[in-house]
Formats: C-alpha cells, structure tokens, sequence
C-alpha cells in the first residue's frame, strides 16, 4: 500500500510542475507583450516553422527561404521596370498580396513587410585587408550581386584603403564589412524603394553572412532574429543617424581561429 509519506511527495511534485508551467507561461505572456509593444506586432518571427514570414495588413504568410529570394528579386524587377539588369523569377507558388506588399509597400505608409530568421555562422573566420574598393570579400560580394540586381545605386560607406572617422564607434565600416544604400531625399517614394532593398537583403541574409539591416527606424540582426525589425534606438533627430535616407548593411566579421597548439 502506498504510505502517507509517498503520497505526500507524489501530492508536492505535482504541485511543484504546476507551479513551473504556470511561471513559464507568464514569462512567455510576459515576453510576448514586450515584443509586441517594441514591434507593433508585426516583423515578429517565431523561432521555429517557416524561415520567413510576409504581412498585408493582419493576414500573415509563411514563406521558405528559396519563396522569399524569388519574390524580393521580382519586386526588385518590378519596381525598376526596364532599368532592371536582370528578369524576374518565377513567383506563381508565391500568394499575390504578398507580392503586391512587396512591390507597392503596406497601405499608408512605407514599412516592412517581410522578415527572416538567420544567424551567425560560428564557422567564419576574420578576413583579413581589403579588396581595391575598401571593403572585405564577404562586402564585396554583396556590393557586387547587389549592384546585378538593382541599377544605379547610390553606394557609400566604404572607401579604397577603408575609414578611420567618420562613424560611430565600434563602426563596421571601419572594418571594411558596411555598406550604404542611399535614398536621398527622404521621401514616401525613396522610403518605399529602400525597403524593396531591405527585404531583398534579410531575404538573402544567409547567402552574404549579412549580419545587420537599419533603415528608417528600424534595425534587424542576427543577434536577435525572431525579433525581426526592432525599433532602432538613437537620441538624434538627424535623420543620417536614424538612417532615414540610407539602408545600411553589414556583413559578419567571423571568429579568429582558435589557438589548438
């Protein structure tokens, strides 16, 4: 027969679980509303199930990350018209708002509308000096397939024998790995075409080692990927610093190797 003294245990380790569970589910409510109130609700992606996830309005829509390259690449297609250096991929498995979104931005006024998740390669090893126009291989190759992608970009932030001043501290463009997108003036217009940019690059995230997106506002990086688009935090109304009239973009720095000796 069971004793009075197992019964008890049992009778405490139930109770003990309920109380765990109950505390993980307040700090997930907890969680949730924090996230919620930096994001507005949307750029939110959930750590698990489809790598991306576009929004038209409320409605969201999951998209794998092959969906979400073809349809960034077609919006970018499409909003260059004939300026556009390369065609459109194939987007027929891809749903329509989405691609509208994409395209003509979310009714309003200009904002994100797609997010991915992507994290740091641990296996990326510091590139060591820079290529002729100032920036790392990983840089460069972005600037290079970037440049394929969208005609007549306005690039800067990256300089033949690379900065020492003129950015923040701690600046990835002093390390040769940032580039910027220009969309001066600041404009409805310019807002819509730089986040066409931006949701090309956190869609490609993966394939450029990129490791952070700012622009108007808003700030995505692979240290905090589920979070999306953040808002980005500065006490200046310049609106360079607040990247209103520029996306910006940095590539990983990677890891020195480790001493194995």
């Amino acid at each position: 027969m069971e004793t009075e003294s197992r019964r008890t245990g049992r009778w405490r380790g139930l109770v003990l679980s309920v109380a765990v569970l109950a505390a993980l589910s307040a700090v997930a409510v907890m969680t949730t509303r924090w996230v919620l109130e930096r994001t507005g609700g949307q750029g939110v992606s959930a750590p698990w199930g489809a790598e991306c996830s576009a929004w038209v309005g409320e409605e969201r829509f999951s998209l794998d990350r092959d969906q979400a390259r073809r349809a960034t690449t077609a919006a970018a297609v499409a909003v260059q018209g004939e300026d556009a250096p390369i065609g459109a991929p194939d987007t027929s498995d891809i749903p329509e708002p989405v691609m509208t979104v994409l395209e003509e931005g979310p009714q309003g006024t200009p904002g994100p509308s797609l997010t991915c998740r992507s994290t740091n390669d641990p296996s990326l090893e510091v590139q060591e000096g820079l290529e002729p126009s100032g920036l790392t291989a990983r840089a460069e190759d972005l600037r290079v397939d970037m440049e394929g992608v969208f005609a007549g970009l306005s690039l800067g932030g990256y300089f033949p024998g690379g900065f020492d001043t003129g950015h923040g501290d701690d600046s990835a463009h002093y390390e040769g790995r940032a580039i910027d997108v220009f969309y001066r003036p600041v404009s409805e217009d310019n807002r819509r075409a730089g986040w066409v940019m931006a949701h090309w690059l956190i869609a490609h995230a993966p394939d450029y080692d990129v490791a952070v997106i700012i622009f108007d506002d808003r700030i995505w990086s692979t240290f905090y990927p589920s979070l999306g688009w953040r808002d980005y935090e500065t006490d200046s109304d310049n609106e360079i610093l607040r990247h209103l009239d520029h996306v910006h973009v940095d590539v990983q720095r990677g890891e020195e190797p480790s001493d194995t000796s």
